[in-house]
């Protein structure tokens, strides 16, 4: 099959090194289509008032100035020629994709866009817990099976899968759970500083904690040690509120 990759760490993240083996074990026909620089936090951001400039790399590689969406966009409707990617692999983003993070992640909507071109997509995060000791290993050890086993069961076609390695040795995996989406505590907090001319600037910081993690999320079975299979739907219509609504507003 031909897959694409692609990420929102950048073009020379070690993720997408890892990602590189792990679809080279999957197909001969692997193209890389990825932001110039780190894109972490613009989840599904679309350039529309500047260009978008890329520059290749080799063959079958591409560096994008933009977006993780961007990138697929380029990828898909112009650097790839026919047929089209069957598949669309996003990350190893370094860091879990997890519970209230996923509607930022900027490797869930390269996922995304991938989905709506009508591409089954994957997103790849590797948790840690430190963020410069990240263990590439587990992810690289796991990943090419259990995407072989996700495309061999197939999917809707409005849907994605949003996969989390968690951050144990690859020999202290405790198996493969398929997990919601769980919600994480907020706590989004910002760092005040002042330039060299006076003026203040500002550093966005996280400071989230799990304390409102509940059984079967994504968040709870990561910190059990095991790897994480989410579906995401793309359609963010929620039936309960429709139908009271419905009623009401009748």
């Amino acid at each position: 099959m031909r897959i694409l990759l692609s990420n929102d760490d950048g073009i020379d993240a070690p993720g997408l090194k890892c990602l590189e083996r792990v679809a080279r074990k999957l197909s001969e026909d692997v193209w890389v289509v990825a932001p110039e620089r780190d894109q972490s936090g613009v989840s599904h951001a679309l350039s529309l008032s500047d260009p978008v400039r890329y520059r290749s790399l080799g063959d079958r590689k591409f560096a994008v100035e933009g977006t993780p969406t961007d990138s697929v966009l380029l990828g898909i409707l112009n650097l790839i020629p026919p047929p089209r990617p069957s598949l669309l692999l996003s990350g190893v983003n370094r860091g879990g994709n997890l519970g209230d993070d996923v509607t930022y992640s900027g490797t869930v909507a390269a996922a995304m866009e991938g989905t709506l071109l009508g591409i089954p997509s994957i997103a790849l995060s590797q948790y840690t817990v430190q963020r410069e000791k990240a263990n590439w290993a587990t992810a690289e050890n796991y990943a090419p099976d259990l995407i072989r086993r996700l495309v061999t069961i197939g999917w809707s076609s409005d849907v994605l899968m949003n996969v989390n390695f968690p951050d144990v040795p690859e020999g202290k995996v405790g198996g493969v759970s398929v997990a919601y989406q769980g919600r994480g505590k907020p706590g989004s907090v910002l760092e005040r500083r002042v330039d060299a001319r006076g003026r203040d600037y500002y550093w966005i910081g996280s400071t989230r904690t799990n304390e409102s993690v509940s059984d079967g999320s994504d968040l709870s079975e990561i910190l059990a040690g095991r790897i994480t299979v989410t579906p995401l739907h793309m359609n963010l219509t929620d039936q309960e509120a429709y139908e009271k609504l419905s009623k009401a507003l009748k």
